[in-house]
């Protein structure tokens, strides 16, 4: 893999992390997985060399980077098999969102904890009848005038890692006083707060990271559950969407490199009609594909990031929803590869490349499908009418 595009320090950051995953692996995580238990150890460690918290200001206890950084840890566990999907929801989405437009106080009572591993915040927007279209949400906020309280109604599906997180981000809509028009805005609601109720999704999915669906009854949380600006809610839920998305394609790229490693690997060392099978170009050709596409994707998550990093969030908007598509699609393609390439040995557990089969197609679906995304390219960037 070629780096001469990024800096001394952030080859220094991959070659750390993938020693820190080669000392885990893919075994790790499907011994956790078959005991239904959660990878602790791996998060412990990674939080105790401050990977998890990278992206986090320095004055909470942080590494002071940004997305750039935290995409290069996701990406080398994921290369190594060990991804932590809940750096994509707890550093990423909620530590960001919390970073830049938190009071002081939800930064102290946060930022340190989600820095140093401790805690973790979950993040609820998708809705049975919304999706991710912020424009549909129903879970509604409405203040309490005696008391100055929300109170919080709706439910929310497929929301990551809620049984271990120590609250989730949920994001609400709350009428305007001018307008009348509902408006999203982002609630810190603690995981055993009453009327906040979890059923867990059973999934295909095999991932030491569960999913869920919420429903809040009523759930009464005090004023300074609100996150930042009451009128400033899309743009503090875009700023927790964008580094979503070049999350989510840091994992896709780590789970594509870590299957084509597989597959080279085994192409060069299984040998049919006397020679390797690698040798052939039916094999080689999809495997060198493979690895340009993967390399093309990196290329857009890194102009994704460094524009979110540098505070462009309307050009992060395009390259991080371009970024996730690429990635994505990459990672489909390369798994299918990789379990052709091994045949038969592509689908047994010892080879542990199938199960990746479903994995690779989160990326594709969530947190907003690759349809949506053409469609925001489509409006956009290209300028066409909508047909919605």
């Amino acid at each position: 893999m070629s780096t001469v595009l990024e800096t001394e320090e952030h080859q220094a950051l991959r070659a750390a992390v993938a020693a820190l995953g080669k000392r885990y692996g893919r075994d790790y995580v499907t011994r956790v997985v078959r005991d239904g238990a959660h990878p602790d150890e791996l998060w412990a460690d990674a939080a105790k060399l401050g990977y998890l918290g990278v992206n986090l200001p320095e004055e909470y206890g942080g590494g002071g980077g940004g997305i750039a950084e935290l995409s290069i840890v996701l990406e080398e566990l994921g290369a190594a098999g060990c991804p932590l999907l809940m750096m994509v929801v707890s550093p990423a989405i909620c530590g960001t969102v919390i970073a830049r437009f938190g009071t002081d106080e939800q930064k102290q009572a946060w930022l340190p904890g989600l820095a140093d591993g401790t805690r973790t915040m979950a993040f609820g927007i998708t809705e049975p009848d919304a999706g991710s279209n912020s424009h549909r949400i129903t879970t509604t906020a409405r203040k309490d005038s005696a008391s100055g309280d929300w109170l919080l109604t709706g439910r929310k599906v497929f929301i990551s890692g809620v049984d271990i997180a120590d609250a989730t981000l949920i994001v609400g809509r709350t009428e305007d006083a001018r307008t009348g028009n509902l408006k999203p805005c982002l609630f810190i609601v603690p995981r055993d707060t009453e009327g906040f109720q979890r059923r867990q999704i059973e999934m295909e999915l095999q991932a030491p990271e569960k999913q869920f669906e919420l429903t809040l009854d009523d759930v009464r949380l005090p004023a300074d559950a609100l996150v930042g600006d009451e009128d400033a809610g899309l743009l503090q839920l875009f700023a927790g969407l964008n580094p979503e998305r070049i999350m989510t394609a840091a994992f896709s790229l780590g789970m594509a490199r870590y299957a084509l490693s597989r597959a080279v690997g085994y192409a060069k060392e299984r040998s049919v009609w006397k020679s390797p099978i690698g040798a052939h170009q039916a094999i080689a050709h999809p495997l060198a594909q493979s690895h340009i596409d993967i390399e093309l994707a990196r290329l857009m998550m890194q102009k994704a990031a460094r524009l979110y990093d540098e505070g462009d969030d309307m050009g992060a908007g395009e390259a991080a929803n371009m970024a996730k598509l690429a990635a994505a699609d990459a990672c489909v393609k390369t798994v299918d590869q990789s379990v052709h390439t091994l045949g038969g040995n592509g689908l047994t557990k010892e080879f542990g490349l199938a199960s990746l089969i479903v994995a690779s197609r989160v990326a594709r679906i969530a947190p907003v499908s690759r349809e949506m995304i053409l469609n925001y390219v489509s409006h956009q960037t290209l300028g066409l009418p909508k047909s919605y």
